[in-house]
């Protein structure tokens, strides 16, 4: 009879254990259907690309600003936290399709002016969200940390890319264009 207890609880415990471990793994994916159509369609143009990437990051910001917008909105609190790790998730992708393009030796100056641009309004954006937070504290301990990283990483892209573009500038400014 223990032994049999013993059993049930070491396979409660193993298969407690498996479903934890199978959440962890499990990715959001940040991207609709239709966006990733879209995005498969450019797959290997990068100006076509990264401009889909930043249009919506937009949208997100976009969605994010209504909730904060509408102060009656149900479970504003954890919308804005939704909304804000959409915002961060497709930001990161964007990051990760820059990064792919700079490994294939891609031509960027253009699609980077852009995302320079989109990283300027975004932190505005992100920053005005973050002013605003005084209005409600304990509604923003909800998604404080989640707004601090996504400044964090608009912030540290915004060097990054312009860093990038300057080296770009200096690699493809002697290359002379197919005629």
């Amino acid at each position: 009879m223990r032994s049999e207890l013993r059993h049930c609880v070491g396979c409660a415990s193993l298969l407690g254990f498996l479903l934890v471990m199978a959440a962890a793994q499990t990715r959001r994916e940040p991207l609709n259907p239709i966006e990733i159509d879209k995005l498969r369609d450019a797959a290997q143009e990068p100006e076509a690309r990264l401009k889909l990437y930043v249009q919506f990051a937009r949208g997100r910001l976009a969605a994010l600003e209504q909730v904060q917008a509408d102060s009656k909105a149900p479970d504003r609190a954890e919308q804005t936290h939704d909304k804000l790790q959409n915002f961060l998730d497709v930001y990161d992708e964007l990051n990760d399709n820059i990064d792919t393009f700079v490994d294939r030796k891609a031509d960027l100056r253009k699609p980077l002016k852009m995302v320079i641009e989109a990283d300027t309004e975004f932190q505005a954006k992100l920053r005005a969200i973050k002013s605003a937070l005084n209005a409600n504290p304990g509604e923003a301990q909800k998604y404080q940390f989640l707004l601090d990283s996504a400044l964090d990483a608009v912030d540290g892209g915004a060097q990054d890319h312009r860093r990038l573009l300057s080296e770009q500038e200096e690699t493809f400014k002697h290359k002379k264009k197919p005629s």
